[in-house]
């Protein structure tokens, strides 16, 4: 299991606002069961590396269809194989390192 970051930046869009991009966003996910965390910055999304790849190639196109002309998208992928990751594991740790 992988963890992606992935943030989705529709260009030339007459707006600075991107919440109507980042709902479509987050209700593609939904209604897939697709497991991800919001961000104010971006969105986590948890998956094999293969789908991550598929899901962000689909993520990107969301803006086009709502009529944006260009779109900039960033991903981080954490790709570990030494264990599974989860969504918030890693915030987990760190609370336990904070803790101790």
């Amino acid at each position: 299991m992988a963890l992606m970051e992935i943030s989705i930046i529709p260009l030339g869009t007459g707006s600075t606002s991107l919440g109507r991009y980042v709902a479509e966003v987050k209700r593609y996910l939904e209604e897939r069961g697709i497991p991800h965390t919001l961000t104010d910055m971006g969105t986590i999304i948890e998956g094999e590396v293969e789908d991550l790849f598929r899901i962000a190639r689909e993520l990107h196109e969301i803006p086009f269809k709502a009529g944006a002309k260009r779109v900039y998208t960033a991903l981080k992928i954490d790709d570990r194989r030494d264990k599974e990751v989860h969504l918030g594991t890693k915030v987990e740790s760190v609370k336990r390192y904070l803790s101790s």
